[in-house]
């Protein structure tokens, strides 16, 4: 089998990973009708898992990064399969949030390890397209997993979700061991190495960016579903499609934001990418009834908030290209914190506040994303002048 297929292998287990994380956006309203809970509680499905997998996938990557790759990849695989059965198996609430940690931290390990394995099998001068791809299988995720799970849980339970993630997960199980070559592990990278970087302001404030734009986003993603149905009053016949939508709008938006970067520059990609976040959040507490302003909203939504991604990776390596790696690894863990908090805060605007708020307070997170934005640039062109003005001395 060649290197690009094995890509495309590395690609499939992502997409398992993103559509076990997302999924539970998509058919929140029947977990929690079917475990007895309200909507805010069953929103901590998400910020639990989010927690595990920023806080234990760089202490668990620290810990086995002399490990064979493959072998890493296949025992981290077992775990997020062993993970997912027990969500398909075990009742309650309480034992459905274990397994949903098993599963951030089998999960957090795999994604990890497909990316630099990803990176090792690629040709000479392919290895950012291989990472590239090995992460569409997140976007793909939201475009195809979201949707295609909400009907499979309308046709046979939510909890038949996690049964096809389990049976897909063993089948990529064995193809990875009969395909994937051994590979050796990395020299392992202190964890007090890794958070040195933090103290650099530029860095800090970098991922501020990406955890008030994330967080913002999720607060109000997570309970789409509810959202739409109950306050926008789509029909529950459309909301597979909207879900879709929203991916397909993702996909466009990654790709859109990438090429922006490249062409009009990192800091009016991420100002214009905010704003509109923040416009279509707002004017989707307005669409009332009308499903061509819903679908409309939804989509300028999800373009604007994915174009930020890509460009906010971009970002993050050119503050410090000696150790992309390492912040490609700190910006991953604020992703899933942002996400966790988002999630938790969304819950309680959903239990005190009221379910139509939160397309506001995440417009609230995403400008003060756009304030760091701001401060970042100012902090770099005040570093700039003051290095020009060393060397002219």
């Amino acid at each position: 089998m060649g290197n690009t297929r094995k890509v495309y292998i590395l690609a499939l287990i992502s997409f398992l990973v993103g559509t076990s994380e997302y999924i539970i956006s998509g058919i929140l309203d029947r977990i929690a009708e079917s475990l007895g809970t309200s909507v805010a509680a069953a929103g901590q499905l998400i910020t639990v898992f989010s927690l595990a997998y920023a806080i234990g996938t760089p202490i668990l990557m620290a810990a086995t990064a002399n490990m064979d790759r493959k072998k890493l990849l296949l025992y981290s695989l077992g775990l997020f399969i062993a993970a997912n059965l027990l969500s398909f198996v075990l009742p309650g609430f309480g034992l459905f949030i274990a397994a949903r940690i098993l599963m951030a931290l089998g999960a957090g390990m795999v994604v990890v390890t497909a990316l630099s394995m990803a990176a090792a099998i690629a040709p000479p001068g392919k290895q950012a397209g291989s990472i590239a791809t090995v992460t569409m299988g997140f976007t793909a995720s939201l475009i195809i997993g979201v949707p295609l799970g909400r009907m499979v849980s309308d046709a046979f339970g939510w909890k038949a979700v996690f049964l096809a993630i389990a049976l897909i997960g063993v089948l990529a199980l064995l193809v990875i061991a009969a395909t994937i070559p051994r590979m050796k592990g990395d020299k392992p990278v202190p964890l007090l190495q890794q958070f040195a970087l933090l103290k650099r302001p530029q860095v800090a404030i970098a991922l501020a960016i990406t955890f008030f734009w994330l967080g913002g986003y999720s607060l109000a993603y997570t309970y789409i579903s509810p959202f739409l149905l109950e306050v926008s009053h789509l029909n529950e016949s459309l909301l597979s499609t909207a879900l879709l939508a929203f991916g397909i709008a993702s996909l466009i938006g990654s790709k859109a934001g990438g090429f922006s970067a490249d062409k009009r520059g990192v800091t009016f990609t991420l100002i214009s990418g905010m704003l509109l976040h923040i416009i279509s959040l707002i004017l989707l507490s307005f669409a009332g009834h009308s499903v061509a302003a819903i679908f409309a909203f939804l989509l300028l939504w999800s373009f604007a908030a994915w174009s930020t991604g890509p460009t906010q990776q971009f970002n993050l390596v050119s503050l410090a290209p000696e150790s992309a790696g390492v912040m490609l690894s700190l910006n991953q863990s604020t992703m899933q914190l942002s996400m966790a908090v988002g999630a938790a805060i969304g819950g309680l605007i959903v239990g005190h506040v009221s379910l139509a708020s939160i397309t506001w307070f995440g417009a609230l997170g995403v400008i003060i994303a756009v304030i760091a934005v701001l401060g970042l640039t100012g902090l770099t062109s005040r570093q700039s002048s003051m290095s020009a003005s060393d060397q002219a001395n």
